[in-house]
């Protein structure tokens, strides 16, 4: 055979591998609203990046007719490229090859690829859409799971691992994305759970839809899985590329720097009217977070799931930083059981790989009762204060209102090793809001009054006085400066610059044990 036949027949097999499992399938896969593995792909990655390995994979089970059905690939499309020019790599299945099914050399494609961008210090970005593991292969299938699920553990951590749910993605197959840092998902076409609803129906005799079981409301909304949720697959894959832009590729270098076009001594002063006079009124923190990130840009992160807590990406001064805000106009913004974990989870990514944290406090304290207490709120709770005391990157914190009880030290206070901690005028630093404390410091003094009512009116007033104010604190050093609210962007930015090179190491040891 000469050379030109050669690659005749080579070029030939590369047309052949970049159809899947063949037009047929392709055509249903677009019927359904759902692209191909490969034109996933394109709309990710730079255009003209892609390096394809192991094109010509091939399953070796001969088990069932498998045999005398393969497709080259084997169900999954892998390689590496760029993102706005930044080394990432990529694994795409391919739902049209046996259902995106994942046997033992599909495994092996993805380990492969894990492996190497691990070696290099490049983010993994898996694009999932798989009906899970190849029932014909059998153990070896399960095996190929474990492997993958070892190495998300193992470079957890060290590098970006970024899951985007195209599709189905069941069984032991969801165990790999709930091991990564971020979880995308799309309206309509993509769902997760770990039984499906025939398996619900004969064990528990609940009916229930795949979409109402494990789609993207349900989990962006309820469980928590999910951070992003897309209206289609090129919102979604967009997404992914706006946060990609906020993060580092490996936890040895910084995020991102972009050059700052919005002047970093820029005031605004509706920041002094934001916070309402009355302490019982809610505002929206995340007025707060744009009216002082560059150009009012915030990419907010579990946007639906526990809205009392915002977490999300921003600049200041074309740094990223991860932004943590209770959020008054939600259950005042007090801390709860999802809210803690939500919020646990964020600041040890953010600590994880180098991204500062700017912390806006408005807390009353940690939601009370019976069901929060019974679910757990104290080891729950406990894991956001342990993220906290464990993060070593820059911590600045602001608190704008409330910062009540156990939740003011929880909130990147200045005990937790807060480096810069600033307060507005109208912050009240207390251990409960004065109503609280007045009733049970002059129980016996309110009793006794001839108008109780009038007697804790005037209580409350002198507490607020004395203590719901930023003072008490600034005075002992628990507060680095009581800050006027519209210079808050410029001071900030200053705080982040001189913490640059700052440096802060934790006791040696294997891992700590946080309260999981």
């Amino acid at each position: 055979m000469s050379l030109e036949e050669k690659v005749k027949r080579l070029k030939k097999l590369r047309e052949q591998a970049k159809l899947g499992g063949g037009q047929k399938r392709i055509e249903a896969q677009h019927k359904k609203g759902k692209l191909t593995a490969r034109e996933r792909l394109d709309l990710l990655l730079d255009e003209g990046s892609f390096e394809e390995f192991d094109m010509f994979v091939q399953h070796r089970c001969r088990d069932y007719g498998l045999d005398k059905e393969k497709y080259l690939g084997d169900g999954v499309v892998t390689g590496c490229g760029t993102i706005d020019g930044r080394p990432v790599f990529v694994f795409s299945q391919d739902f049209t090859v046996f259902g995106g099914s994942l046997s033992e050399t599909h495994a092996e494609k993805i380990c492969k690829i894990m492996d190497i961008a691990l070696k290099v210090g490049a983010p993994l970005i898996g694009l999932n859409d798989s009906g899970g593991a190849r029932i014909q292969e059998g153990v070896e299938s399960l095996g190929g799971y474990a492997d993958i699920f070892l190495r998300n553990t193992l470079v957890s951590g060290v590098i970006p691992q970024i899951s985007v749910v195209l599709g189905p993605c069941a069984g032991g197959a969801v165990y790999s994305p709930a091991i990564t840092d971020f979880i995308f998902m799309v309206k309509h076409t993509s769902y997760m759970f770990v039984t499906g609803p025939n398996v619900v129906k004969t064990v528990t005799h609940e009916n229930v839809t795949y979409e109402e079981l494990g789609g993207p409301d349900v989990h962006s909304t309820k469980s928590g899985v999910a951070h992003f949720v897309g209206e289609n697959e090129l919102e979604t894959l967009s997404l992914v590329k706006k946060l990609f832009s906020y993060i580092p590729q490996n936890n040895l270098e910084d995020p991102p720097q972009g050059e700052c076009t919005d002047p970093i001594e820029r005031t605004d002063e509706e920041l002094n009217f934001l916070v309402p006079e009355n302490p019982n009124k809610p505002y929206d923190i995340k007025d707060v977070i744009r009216k002082i990130a560059d150009h009012g840009e915030f990419l907010e992160v579990h946007e639906h799931y526990a809205p009392n807590l915002v977490v999300g990406f921003a600049r200041l001064g074309g740094k990223s930083v991860g932004i943590v805000g209770n959020q008054p106009a939600v259950l005042a913004g007090v801390l709860d059981i999802d809210s803690s974990i939500k919020g646990a989870r964020f600041v040890r990514f953010c600590d994880a790989f180098n991204i500062p944290l700017v912390t806006f406090v408005d807390v009353p304290g940690f939601l009370p009762g019976t069901d929060q207490e019974f679910r757990g709120i104290i080891k729950h709770g406990a894991k956001l204060l342990y993220a906290y005391c464990e993060a070593t990157v820059p911590k600045l914190t602001v608190i704008t209102r409330k910062a009540y009880g156990g939740a003011y030290d929880v909130m990147s206070s200045k005990h937790v090793r807060g480096d810069v901690n600033y307060a507005w005028p109208t912050a009240e630093i207390a251990v409960m809001g004065p109503k609280g404390a007045v009733e049970i410091i002059f129980k016996k003094e309110i009793a006794q009054s001839k108008d109780p009512e009038k007697a804790v009116e005037q209580k409350v007033e002198e507490f607020r006085e004395k203590f719901a104010n930023p003072y008490v604190a600034a005075e002992r050093g628990y507060i680095d400066d009581v800050i006027e609210p519209k210079t808050t962007r410029p001071r900030l930015i200053r705080a982040l610059s001189m913490l640059e090179n700052k440096r802060e190491s934790l006791p040696p040891k294997k891992h700590g044990n946080i309260p999981l």
